[in-house]
């Protein structure tokens, strides 16, 4: 189905499923631990060997020699597979940094070997009796020290955002230069882990010369594809399957090294091999969100009307690796007719830099948003105020193309309503409550809309069964329950009359789960499919396709009502179709929206700093889901919080690694963090976008909330720490004199 006009009147529109807040069909088995997860799939074949990954001991330099006699001696051990034994493959889409294969080491914990033994004690035993000597090399490893030899690059995220290595628009620094108000201020944010709480694994088998992967795995077909470079295999012999995936955040987009080597140790053992990532390798071998260096600039009107914003960022990345591109909602948020952004990019022999949840506006936002706070404030603004004066309905830099949907305004508005924000006081260090300091943030939040090309199969069962067939994931995002709704919605069934089987390669490519485009890609595609198999039922029940309703079991016809089985009476009809895109996109700008709220705490004899209350208003198109929409704003706000609190990778600038790399030296937010938390949809669609009318929500929820901490913060203290993230020894010093 080609998508290629704004949507009409639809079946969706009947919002008889679809846009209830329905619970999700998979809880009942993440909550009972009966949801087979990558390295639990005992039963998918027999005989299973454990592989155990070693890491490299050094950041950059040579492997000179694996002495692995020892190993192969110990108890269990079934086969070794070293670096040395194998040249060097092939990357897979999206990777940097070489997974495995010849002498060269690129950054710590690249793997150099896989011991595969009968238990994975045994395994991991073996591992350490590999000796291994290097030949190592001086590396890059500080970014504020490459700084200075960083070359302007541009690129993008793959997720919908990116830019130039320098876009202008107008002069920016004669406008600058010249406006009567200037904001000026460089602000950091540190490498962050994905720290998802199923780690990278995958069992492998081979059969003759096909290879099946139960892994655990954010996008199939990428995967697929990868998987097939990676080990020079035709892609048709190539099978991954992932049903459930325990989070990912951007960290399983890409083919890994537990895929790879799970594979080669099934190839060399001659048998089925389970591999899963340890902690450690997680951090170091896997992938991170780069640190970053802003710099923001801002000109305005004593009347707080920005005209001229400048925001540049400064990121490192092993040498095939793109920039962090948080640069990118700078284009787009505010008006202003003289623009510039622009990205440098630092060659660093870090482990490898590469997407994590809302790439780009994330760490992008964290910056521009507190720049916003200080203008309003030299402007004697309100926060809220000032970002309403400068509001665009058309992209700033090119003001032909409107934006399909937008309502920042309102989500500021309505959220600073429903927050009090009236009551709180301008002036900082004012507000105690007891022996806190109490202050209000807010920050802006924007993500890009990407729409993809997304397939689905539909089938009609002899039973009045429907099943959904799509390699589609469920990350923990919902994936089940929205696509049971479509299909439940287009066919006219209940949701029980309707199962759904995601994430198997043998099933049509979808958009996969990923840039926040996986809910509305994926059950466009699905109403692609559905729209197939109305037109199919309708022509074996002999009533015209553009007359016949499906509602409650049935399709009727004036007054004609047949039982939907009855169509399939003779044998299952399936429909598989998928939505592509026209220039819809090109020709207006899809992106969403939110106001994010915050209140904190801070204990004014320690610094210690408790978030108290958050509220996210966001306008993302049509939600198909309030609760588990809900669920994704909350956990994305709740990465907020640790973004702009806690969660840093502490690099070790003479060895080259992250040191605190474990779910014990790496703080994220629990229970305990996080307290009442409000999300508010606005009530919207948006045509453009697709026949859903919807757009995604799930990384609009981290988006400006690091900022409207740190904005509450200042507000509390009457300190700016412009370095995240938060802590305490940041500001502890600087807070006001307690009586």
């Amino acid at each position: 189905m080609k998508f290629d006009t704004p949507a009409g009147q639809n079946p969706i529109d009947q919002l008889k499923v679809v846009g209830k807040p329905t619970d999700r069909i998979d809880g009942k088995y993440k909550t009972t631990g009966t949801a087979p997860y990558a390295y639990e799939r005992h039963d998918v074949v027999a005989n299973q060997a454990y592989g155990y990954v070693l890491g490299a001991g050094i950041a950059k330099g040579r492997v000179r020699r694996i002495d692995t006699a020892e190993a192969k001696r110990a108890p269990g051990v079934v086969a070794i597979v070293t670096t040395l034994d194998t040249p060097k493959l092939g990357l897979g889409k999206m990777n940097a940094a070489n997974l495995f294969g010849g002498d060269q080491i690129q950054h710590y914990h690249q793997a150099i070997a896989v011991v595969v033994a009968e238990t994975f004690e045994q395994a991991r035993a073996a591992a350490y009796l590999v000796a291994v000597e290097y030949a190592p090399e001086a590396g890059q490893f500080d970014l504020a020290a490459q700084a200075g030899s960083a070359k302007p690059v541009g690129g993008g995220s793959g997720e919908g955002s990116g830019s130039g290595p320098e876009d202008r628009h107008g002069d920016f620094e004669g406008a600058f230069a010249q406006a009567p108000v200037k904001l000026d201020e460089t602000y950091t944010t540190p490498d962050e882990s994905h720290a998802m709480m199923e780690p990278h694994a995958t069992i492998a088998a081979w059969e003759g010369d096909k290879l099946t992967l139960w892994t655990s795995n954010q996008m199939i077909a990428w995967g697929k594809g990868s998987v097939a470079k990676i080990l020079s295999l035709k892609p048709e012999n190539v099978r991954l399957d992932s049903p459930y995936v325990g989070g990912g955040f951007g960290g399983k987009l890409f083919v890994r090294a537990d895929a790879v080597l799970a594979a080669l140790g099934a190839k060399a053992a001659g048998r089925p091999v389970k591999v899963a990532l340890t902690r450690p390798l997680i951090a170091n071998n896997t992938t991170h969100r780069p640190a970053t260096i802003q710099r923001v600039r801002i000109g305005a009107t004593p009347d707080g009307r920005i005209t001229a914003i400048a925001h540049e960022s400064l990121s490192g990345n092993v040498p095939e690796g793109r920039p962090e591109t948080a640069v990118d909602q700078t284009k787009l948020l505010y008006a202003g007719a003289n623009r510039l952004t622009g990205m440098k990019l630092a060659r660093l022999d870090l482990p490898e830099g590469n997407a994590m949840r809302a790439p780009g506006e994330a760490p992008g936002l964290m910056a521009l948003e507190i720049a916003m706070d200080e203008m309003a404030e030299r402007l004697n603004l309100d926060p809220v105020e000032f970002r309403v004066r400068n509001d665009t309905q058309v992209d700033p830099g090119k003001p032909e193309r409107p934006f399909s949907h937008r309502n920042l305004i309102g989500c500021m508005k309505l959220g600073a309503e429903r927050f009090g924000w009236a009551k709180r006081n301008p002036k900082p260090g004012q507000v105690r409550d007891g022996q806190w300091l109490v202050g209000l943030g807010m920050a802006a939040g924007f993500r890009n809309n990407m729409l993809t090309k997304s397939g689905a199969r539909v089938r009609l069962g002899r039973d009045g069964l429907v099943t959904v067939e799509t390699d589609m994931t469920d990350i923990g995002t919902g994936s089940y329950t929205i696509i049971a709704q479509t299909a439940a919605e287009m066919m006219g069934v209940p949701l029980d009359r309707v199962v759904v089987r995601l994430g198997d390669s043998d099933f049509p490519a979808s958009a996969g789960s990923g840039g926040q485009w996986g809910a509305n890609n994926s059950t466009a595609g699905v109403y692609a499919a559905c729209v197939k198999l109305r037109e199919d039922i309708a022509q074996r029940l002999g009533i015209n396709s553009a007359d016949a309703v499906f509602a409650d079991g049935q399709v009727r016809a004036g007054n004609r009502a047949v039982p939907l089985a009855e169509a399939a009476a003779s044998g299952d009809l399936t429909g598989e179709d998928f939505i592509e895109y026209g220039d819809l996109s090109k020709k207006q700008q899809q992106s969403t929206f939110a106001g994010h709220f915050v209140e904190v705490g801070v204990d004014a004899d320690t610094a210690e700093i408790r978030v108290r209350r958050m509220l996210a208003v966001c306008a993302s198109g049509r939600i198909l889901n309030p609760k588990s929409a809900r669920s994704q704003v909350i956990g994305g706000m709740t990465m907020g919080v640790g973004g702009a609190l806690m969660e840093e990778l502490a690099v070790d600038t003479k060895r080259g690694f992250f040191v605190n790399h474990d779910l014990a030296g790496y703080e994220v937010p629990v229970h305990a963090d996080i307290p009442h938390q409000e999300v508010v949809f606005l009530d919207e669609v948006d045509p453009t976008t697709s026949p859903m009318k919807a757009k995604g929500v799930g990384e609009l929820g981290i988006c400006g909330v690091g900022a409207a901490i740190a904005n509450a913060v200042y507000n509390a203290t009457g300190v700016r720490v412009r370095d995240y993230p938060i802590t305490l020894e940041k500001h502890f010093e600087k807070l006001p004199r307690v009586a």
